[in-house]
């Protein structure tokens, strides 16, 4: 029987054929990579989530041995629903010289294209192992890869670096801001609309406090810093998800939302959760309780995803210079899962084919020549893995 072959466009299309939104399973894509390793007798080995319904998955080719290269993405993708597309998100389509499709740019090109050129890594005598590592549910708050990374520092011999390819036109990033999230829940209580005097509105109590993280996020508009690289350049703040209330003639009991921030090196996000939670339970909490002392605020972490950090003599950043010639480095704005592979002690950069720009948009793409410069690029680190030192 022969082995399935695929062009780096060819294997994007099976991808993004995966409605692999955040909110479903990612198990069909993984089966269908799976498929695709064990026909070329690749070892893989997933790791799950506790519900069983979602996957990371680890495969290597090169054998098991110290000093090689991770190629590391996630399968998931932001949802569609709402947004105004031109074609079936979910169908690789092509018109002038551009692939759109959900996830084409961020962030199925780098994988699709590292999994197409799997026959040519197994054609070559690598004398440094590649691995590929599929995460899931980083667009919730890169809630999934911590298990399969933890299983990579027991496990994994120590590879030599770890490249995010999250859409960066091929450009190096060396570094990338940190994200917190929280959800705010607020408790009021339920009146007739005509005596709001005896209720505790969780709605207006609940745009207070949108009011403040809007101040907050201005006070450091106002005081940017510099020539730092990072666009903006300084924190920023998203009230992402509101809900509340249940009819307009009623004082509404409950009202919750998301919001997150994005720190610029030198900020705190310590500090900036102290102050909003000091407003919280300073000012707006008794203001609720005044009618209703059963109203309450609470503040609970979603998601807190590490900053990228510049590595002084990195390895991974050394060897994606080699790759593409370039003599420096920049920074983005958008956090990954950079940050926890190299908390945990692995030298990492940012590499990839596509434009953050075109992310988590309707008609997402990535053009004909970023998937060809992507191509490329990969090619370049087979030539590196044979020869490797």
């Amino acid at each position: 029987m022969s082995k399935p072959r695929y062009s780096p466009r060819e294997m994007l299309e099976k991808l993004v054929a995966f409605d692999t939104t955040s909110a479903l399973s990612n198990l069909a894509l993984i089966e269908f990579v799976e498929g695709y390793l064990d026909a070329w007798g690749v070892p893989h080995r997933r790791v799950p989530n506790a519900e069983g319904n979602k996957s990371n998955l680890l495969a290597t080719v090169g054998g098991a041995r110290p000093g090689g290269v991770v190629l590391s993405g996630h399968s998931d993708v932001v949802p569609v629903a709402g947004q105004p597309w031109s074609s079936d998100p979910f169908a690789l389509t092509e018109r002038d010289g551009k692939l759109f499709g959900r996830g084409t740019c961020d962030m199925k090109a780098f994988l699709a294209i590292g999994l197409a050129l799997l026959p040519e890594m197994l054609a070559r005598p690598l004398k440094a192992p590649l691995h590929f590592a599929i995460s899931y549910d980083e667009e919730v708050g890169c809630l999934g890869v911590g298990r399969m990374i933890e299983l990579m520092a027991r496990e994994l011999p120590k590879p030599r670096a770890v490249i995010i390819g999250e859409p960066s036109e091929m450009r190096i990033v060396n570094a990338h801001k940190g994200i917190t999230s929280h959800y705010v829940r607020i408790r009021g209580h339920e009146v007739h609309s005509s005596q709001p005097h005896r209720g505790a509105n969780a709605v207006i109590a609940a745009g207070r406090l949108v009011n403040r993280l809007y101040e907050m996020a201005a006070a450091r508009e106002a005081e940017p810093y510099g020539d730092s690289g990072f666009q903006p350049p300084y924190t920023t703040f998203n009230v992402g998800v509101i809900h509340g209330g249940t009819a307009a003639n009623i004082v509404p009991l409950d009202c919750w939302f998301v919001f997150e921030y994005r720190v610029h090196p030198g900020d705190s996000g310590q500090a900036i959760l102290q102050e909003f939670a000091s407003y919280c339970h300073g000012t707006v909490e008794p203001w609720l309780k005044r009618h209703a002392p059963e109203a309450s605020i609470s503040i609970e972490e979603r998601a807190s995803v590490p900053p990228l950090l510049p590595e002084a003599d990195g390895a991974a950043e050394a060897l994606v210079r080699h790759l593409t010639g370039a003599n420096q480095a920049g920074v983005v704005s958008y956090a990954t899962e950079g940050g926890q592979f190299q908390q945990a002690g692995f030298s990492t950069v940012i590499c990839g084919p596509g434009s953050i720009d075109q992310a988590h948009q309707p008609d997402e793409f990535i053009s004909l020549a970023q998937l060809e410069a992507g191509t490329a690029f990969q090619r370049r680190l087979i030539d590196w893995a044979q020869s490797a030192a």
